[in-house]
C-alpha cells in the first residue's frame, strides 16, 4: 500500500463570519443495487422504460401480495460491505418505516433500522497525493426505493411512475468525519469508484442510481476533537440535512451555503433548528422542507411479512474470494510495478475500465511511456470528442503497437502522434500503416549528415551565431526535420549538428 498521511482537520474560515468555525459533515448515500430485478419482486429495474411498465403486483401493493427477498441484492450488499472493510452482520432484519410517500402504494417503506446487514467500516478519501482522510462508515442497510411523482405534465394534475418502486437501495451512512465541501465531494467520488469496481452500483448520479443526503453542522474550533474523544454529539452544533443531492458540484455549493446560513444565525444570537432542507442551485440557497423527524416519528416496527435474514459465514467468505482488486491496492501496484507517479496512478485507476485498458497497453512494455500515451494523448482526445474509454475507437493492442514502434526507433515521437491520429480516425495496424505510407523515420546517419551539411552550407550567418550561442542549435534541428519531412531520427540529428558546429 502507499504511504499516506492522514491529515488533521483544519479550521474552515467562513467569509464574513465574526469567528473561526469548523464544519462537521456526515453523508447518507443511497446507492441503487446493480441487479436485474427489484428487492422484493421479480419486476425489471431497467432504467428508461415506459412509465409503470416495470411494476409487479407486490410493487403496486395489491391485496394479499407478499414480498420475497432477492438473494442477489443481499449478496451485493455483503460485497459492498466487504469492499468497505466493514463488519458483515450474520443476523439482520427488515422493518416498516411508516411515512407518507405519495409514490409508494403500500404507505410504508421496508427498510432496516435495528439490525442492518452491514456494520462499521471505512473509506480512505484521497485529498491530494500522499494526503488522505479516514472516514468511518457507521452502517449499510438495504431498503426499497419509492416511485416518482411527476408534476410538469399537466397544470392541474400530478402523475405517478412506479417503475422505481421497490428497487433495491443500499443506504451507506458515514460518521460525521468530513470537514469541508471539497472533502464531501471527494468522499462521494471515492465511494462511487469503489462501488463501480465492485459492480454493486453503477454510480450514475444523473439517472438517480446514486444520491446523497448531506448532514451539515458547525462548531467552534476544538469541539470536534472533543466529540472524537468522547463520542458525545453535544460537542457539535445542531445539524441540518440537505436531501437528494445528485451532483458533487451541487454538494459542495450546498454545504458552503448551508454553513454560512447556520453561522449567520448563531452569530446573530439565534438557534439553528434541526430540519431537513433542499438546495436550490438557481437561487444559491437552501430552504426548509420539513422539521427533522426522529426514529419514533416513523413508527418503525419489524416487518411481519419478512423473516429475519440469517446468513452463514461460509457464504460471506465465498463472496470475499470473488472481490476484485480495489482502487487503493491497484493504485499502489501501478506505482510499484510500472514506476508511475501517484498522480498518474490515480488518473489511471479512476475507473476500472481505464485501469484495465492501461494494463493491456503496458503489458511487457515501458509503463511510464504507456501511461504518458494513455493519459495525455488518448484521454485528451477522448475528452475533446466527449467520449469515454468504453467507446474508445483505438484498441489497447493498437496503442501498444504505436509504443512498440517508438521503442524500436522505427518512428519518432512526432511521427507517432501523426500515426495515432490515423489509427484513431481510420483504424488499422500501426506497423502496416507506417510501411504503407512511408512513415518510417530516417536512421541512416549518412543521409542525415548530408542534410545537415547542406543546411550549414546554406546558412553561414546562422552557423556563426550558433557557435557563439549553442542554444541556437535548435534552429538547425528544425530545419533538418523540415527537410526530411519529420522522418529524421531526432537523437541522431542533435548529435550530428552538435558535432558539426563544434568543428
Amino acid at each position: 500500500m502507499l504511504d499516506l498521511t492522514f491529515e488533521t482537520p483544519k479550521i474552515k474560515t467562513i467569509a464574513g463570519a465574526k469567528h473561526d468555525w469548523e464544519l462537521v459533515i456526515g453523508m447518507e448515500v443511497h446507492a441503487q443495487v446493480a441487479s436485474n430485478s427489484k428487492l422484493f419482486s421479480a419486476a425489471s429495474t431497467k432504467f428508461g422504460a415506459e412509465p409503470n411498465s416495470n411494476v409487479a403486483f407486490v410493487d403496486a401493493a395489491m391485496p394479499g401480495m407478499l414480498p420475497v427477498i432477492n438473494e442477489f441484492c443481499v449478496e451485493q450488499a455483503v460485497r459492498t460491505g466487504l469492499g468497505l472493510k466493514a463488519e458483515i452482520n450474520l443476523f439482520s432484519a427488515f422493518d416498516r418505516k411508516n411515512y407518507f410517500y405519495p409514490d409508494l402504494p403500500q404507505g410504508y417503506q421496508i427498510s432496516q433500522l435495528y439490525h442492518p446487514i452491514v456494520g462499521e467500516g471505512e473509506i480512505i478519501v484521497d485529498l491530494e497525493p500522499g494526503i488522505a482522510r479516514r472516514v468511518r462508515i457507521e452502517r449499510i442497510h438495504l431498503e426499497q426505493d419509492a416511485g416518482k411523482s411527476i408534476h410538469d405534465m399537466d397544470p392541474n394534475m400530478s402523475f405517478v411512475d412506479l417503475n422505481r418502486t421497490g428497487v433495491a437501495l443500499m443506504e451507506i451512512v458515514s460518521r460525521p468525519d468530513i470537514r469541508g465541501p471539497e472533502e464531501a465531494a471527494a468522499f462521494v467520488v471515492k465511494l462511487r469508484q469503489i462501488l463501480r469496481y465492485l459492480g454493486t452500483c453503477d454510480g450514475n448520479m444523473q439517472s438517480g442510481s446514486m444520491r446523497a443526503d448531506v448532514n451539515v453542522s458547525v462548531c467552534l474550533p476544538g469541539q470536534y476533537e472533543k466529540f472524537i474523544e468522547t463520542g458525545d454529539f453535544g460537542h457539535l452544533g445542531t445539524r441540518c440535512e440537505i436531501k437528494n443531492m445528485n451532483s458533487t458540484r451541487f454538494i459542495q455549493q450546498a454545504i458552503d451555503v448551508e454553513a454560512k446560513r447556520q453561522i449567520a444565525i448563531i452569530e446573530a444570537g439565534g438557534k439553528v433548528d434541526q430540519e431537513t432542507r433542499l438546495y436550490d442551485p438557481d437561487k444559491g440557497e437552501t430552504r426548509s422542507m420539513r422539521s427533522k423527524e426522529e426514529a419514533h416519528d416513523y413508527r418503525y416496527f419489524p416487518d411481519p411479512d419478512l423473516l429475519p435474514l440469517e446468513i452463514e459465514q461460509a457464504w460471506v467468505d465465498d463472496i470475499a474470494k470473488t472481490l476484485p482488486e480495489l482502487p487503493d491496492k491497484k493504485k499502489a501496484r501501478f506505482v510499484t510495478s510500472f514506476g508511475l507517479s501517484e498522480y498518474d496512478a490515480s488518473v489511471l485507476t479512476a475507473d476500472v475500465e481505464s485501469a484495465s485498458y492501461f494494463e493491456s497497453v503496458a503489458e511487457n512494455r515501458d509503463g511510464k511511456l504507456a501511461a504518458n500515451w494513455v493519459i495525455n494523448e488518448l484521454f485528451g482526445r477522448l475528452k475533446s470528442d466527449e467520449k469515454d474509454i468504453t467507446t474508445c475507437p483505438i484498441t489497447p493492442a493498437q496503442l501498444g503497437g504505436i509504443i512498440d514502434l517508438i521503442k524500436t526507433d522505427t518512428i519518432s515521437g512526432k511521427i507517432a502522434k501523426d500515426l495515432f491520429e490515423i489509427v484513431y480516425t481510420e483504424g488499422g495496424e500501426p506497423a502496416d500503416i507506417v510501411k504503407a505510407r512511408g512513415m518510417k523515420q530516417v536512421t541512416d546517419t549518412g543521409a542525415i549528415e548530408a542534410a545537415v551539411d547542406q543546411i550549414i552550407a546554406d546558412n553561414p550567418a546562422q552557423v556563426a551565431k550558433a557557435k557563439e550561442n549553442p542554444k541556437l542549435a535548435g534552429w538547425f534541428v528544425g530545419q533538418v526535420m523540415k527537410a526530411t519531412g519529420g522522418k529524421a531520427n531526432p537523437k541522431a540529428v542533435n548529435q550530428i549538428i552538435a558535432a558539426k558546429l563544434a568543428e
